[in-house]
């Protein structure tokens, strides 16, 4: 084999080394990280009071790209680095404050992890005293309403000045067949400022009515303004528009609403316009309004809330250590 020959067979193995290295690396930044996806709930035998658990820190040993932590559904979403694949061995650690720690050694795979941890006991109370009894627990929330408040009729009147029996000749306007020479008359009424027109009458009141036509009655875009326009093709005839007017109100309707409560926790879920939430409840027999601010803070029980599908919310809370539930 010639120098040149060996130079060529060089150069070609370079190449092919090159190329698949090239596809090595394509390949690898194209290869999708493998998730871990799970839902962490209470310790139970009854599936009722297995509720999600929100705040629970899942790490591993240094398998993923960063640390995870539950959602308000208890949700946990694990993103493994590029290099681990499955099989590959994987310690998980879920870890919150109310609950015992759990480590569970596994391989990593496609499967939903269900995770349950068991609460840690809860103390009687504070420094040895009983627990704060808790009942009534109800849920109070006002929504937004609109409401409409008739504040009175208006009213007014035009004339449409015609005369009869003329041929129309093709000269718009005409009657309805064509024949004799008509008119166009119009009258406009307005609401005023906030205000909107309903139920809108036009008729002809004088003059000779059966050769008279509404043509039509528009209402602006808020309905503040109403136009009503009419045609005549015989002698002058008066027209009479009256419309109810309505004047457009927002309201705060208060609703009640009562959580299911399953051993220490309760649930209960509200419409997306509810505001003002604030939860009411019997704490050793003395009734007491704890407002529910966007931070969510009561200080005799945890809450977290999520969105559901239909943009309701569902509302989770858990009773904090030295309160409980009065035993029915």
């Amino acid at each position: 084999m010639t120098l040149a020959h060996k130079i060529e067979v060089w150069m070609v193995a370079v190449a092919v080394g090159v190329l698949a290295a090239t596809l090595l690396v394509v390949r690898w930044e194209k290869r999708k990280p493998i998730v871990l996806r799970g839902a962490i709930m209470v310790q139970d035998s009854d599936p009722q009071k297995q509720l999600p658990i929100a705040g629970v820190l899942v790490s591993d040993d240094g398998l993923a790209e960063s640390d995870a932590k539950t959602d308000a559904s208890g949700l946990f979403v694990l993103k493994l680095r590029k290099s681990v694949r499955i099989g590959h061995p994987i310690g998980l650690h879920f870890r919150q404050p109310q609950y015992r720690p759990l480590d569970v050694n596994d391989f990593v795979s496609a499967d939903l992890y269900v995770v349950h941890l068991v609460p840690k006991a809860a103390s009687s109370g504070t420094d040895g005293q009983p627990a704060v009894k808790i009942a009534n627990v109800r849920v109070r929330y006002t929504v937004k309403s609109m409401t409409e408040v008739n504040i009175g009729s208006a009213v007014k009147t035009f004339e449409i000045d015609n005369k009869g029996n003329v041929p129309c000749k093709g000269r718009h306007p005409c009657s309805p067949d064509g024949r004799w020479k008509a008119a166009l008359g119009s009258g406009s009424l307005d609401a005023g400022v906030g205000n909107e027109f309903q139920e809108a009458r036009v008729s002809c009141i004088a003059g000779p009515c059966p050769f008279t036509r509404i043509e039509s009655d528009r209402r602006s875009q808020a309905g503040q303004v109403l136009t009503a326009t009419a045609r005549d093709w015989s002698d002058t005839a008066t027209f009479l528009v009256e419309a109810e007017v309505f004047h457009p109100m927002e309201s705060q309707l208060e609703h009640w609403t009562y959580p299911v409560i399953f051993a220490e926790g309760f649930s209960f879920t509200l419409p997306s316009g509810a505001q003002s939430v604030s939860i009411e409840a019997d704490l050793d027999g003395q009734t007491i309004i704890f407002p529910l601010g966007p931070s969510l803070f009561l200080n005799w029980a945890t809450c977290d809330t999520a969105t559901n599908p239909d943009q309701g919310r569902v509302f989770r809370c858990a009773l904090k250590p030295g309160f409980a539930f009065t035993k029915k």
